[in-house]
């Protein structure tokens, strides 16, 4: 039994010095765990500091200015029901995808058609924009991207009935010349 007790014993201080003396080894994947925690979080920052920077780039500048205010008169012509000024922002080969009903996808003449009984089915539909949730992107050599939210109200049963959408739009720049060719309206 003595010898048992021994053997024990010298099995508890080996636990203990392996305990009370990592090796070197223990140090180096220690080191190792904090640098890769130190990495992740300075990663995790400035993809942050990125994020924020695209956001600042998409909704300020020059561009983000031209598309709001192109939005703003392509929205003049829609809230005064002036098919032929509205049709005018758009390419001849547009295409409005709008999942608030119909076909889902139309041509220009679709399109025109479709404002057209719009208009005359709900003459007081007025759109605007909700300024905040704009946002532009630039797409090289093409033109730009636009999105965000808007705000369609007319009155119904003599009261005030509004609903939000998002939308995207798709600008071609031609010279000087800004127009819409692709329309998506969505989250009806």
């Amino acid at each position: 039994m003595k010898r048992a007790h021994v053997d024990g014993d010298f099995g508890i201080h080996k636990r203990i010095a392996r305990t009370e003396a990592p090796s070197m080894k223990h140090y180096v994947t220690l080191g190792t765990i904090l640098v890769a925690i130190g990495s992740l979080a300075t990663s995790e920052a400035q993809e942050a500091e990125q994020a924020a920077k695209k956001k600042q780039r998409a909704t300020s500048g020059e561009l983000y200015e031209t598309i709001a205010a192109l939005d703003a008169q392509v929205f003049g012509a829609f809230n005064a029901r002036d098919v032929d000024r509205l049709m005018g922002w758009f390419t001849p080969d547009v295409e409005f995808y709008d999942d608030g009903g119909g076909d889902g996808l139309s041509d220009f003449a679709a399109t025109k058609k479709d404002f057209v009984t719009l208009f005359h089915n709900v003459p007081d539909l007025r759109r605007e924009l909700l300024p905040a949730t704009l946002e532009v992107y630039p797409l090289k050599g093409y033109g730009a991207i636009a999105v965000g939210e808007q705000r369609f109200c007319h009155e119904e049963n003599g009261k005030q009935d509004c609903g939000t959408t998002k939308f995207s739009m798709v600008w071609r720049q031609t010279g000087e010349t800004w127009k819409l060719s692709r329309v998506l309206s969505y989250a009806h």
